[in-house]
């Protein structure tokens, strides 16, 4: 394993490591992302994939974490000072841990008869990331996004999400025009202004889940294309929040399947 320091913010890796952190399109671009902690970093490698370069300090090479990581990669290591770090880092006091990774490619088509979970136009990274997460732990597998969606392998996304991405099958920039037609399975859409309650389905079945934007709610397109159901709200508020809303629906769905 070599080590490599690097002082200088100008330096071509840092430049490149900023950029991934901080532009889509230059991830677009570039096929690649950041892991940002020691979390996802691990979780990554638990999957048997490779760090493509890890950037770190001095001081935390030391700690029991990178020394896990340091088993499981033997490829070149980054030494960066703590103000360096502390400049690319949009996690604050944090385990200095930076990995560059290459953003899965996979060749496989939308299965259009399994448990899925659309997100149209949703917008907020934290919420994208707690909807993935919490996709994974009811054993959704397949996720579809439509244009607006926030980029799912993007820092933000993937720290929200906790590494949920590494289990998921995710298909970015959708159209559900050209996809809810040709589904084989119950199509769901929530919305608050329905009447039919999430608890009167019977969601035993593999079916499809599609959560809208957070101020506009979902498209008409979906309303049209779905059944509507609503989330009884007893206390009176208009709405919940789009990742509670999802999953309070994707659990209802597990509940049921116990």
């Amino acid at each position: 394993m070599s080590m490599t320091f690097l002082a200088s913010k100008d330096n071509a890796k840092i430049k490149h490591l900023r950029a991934l952190i901080e532009q889509n399109q230059y991830r677009k671009k570039h096929q690649q992302t950041v892991l940002e902690g020691t979390h996802l970093c691990l979780a990554w490698l638990q999957t048997h994939k490779n760090l493509v370069s890890l950037f770190t300090t001095e001081a935390a090479l030391e700690h029991p974490d990178l020394e896990k990581i340091q088993e499981q990669y033997q490829g070149q290591i980054f030494i960066i000072s703590e103000s360096l770090y502390k400049d690319l880092s949009t996690l604050g006091t944090s385990l200095a841990c930076l990995a560059i990774i290459d953003i899965p490619k996979h060749a496989q088509t939308v299965d259009l008869t399994v448990d899925t979970l659309i997100l149209d136009d949703v917008q907020d990274p934290g919420n994208v990331g707690t909807l993935l997460r919490s996709a994974a732990a009811a054993n959704v597998k397949q996720i579809i996004c439509t244009k607006g969606v926030a980029a799912l392998w993007s820092p933000r996304v993937l720290r929200a999400g906790m590494g949920a991405q590494f289990s998921l099958l995710c298909f970015e920039n959708a159209d559900l025009s050209l996809l809810l037609p040709d589904f084989k399975i119950p199509v769901y859409v929530t919305s608050s202004h329905r009447s039919e309650s999430l608890y009167a389905q019977n969601l035993s079945k593999p079916c499809v889940w599609i959560l809208g934007n957070e101020g506009q709610g979902a498209s008409e397109y979906a309303l049209t294309h779905a059944k509507a159901v609503a989330i009884p709200q007893p206390g009176g508020q208009e709405s919940l929040n789009v990742a509670i809303a999802g999953s309070i629906c994707l659990f209802e769905m597990v509940r049921q399947r116990q």
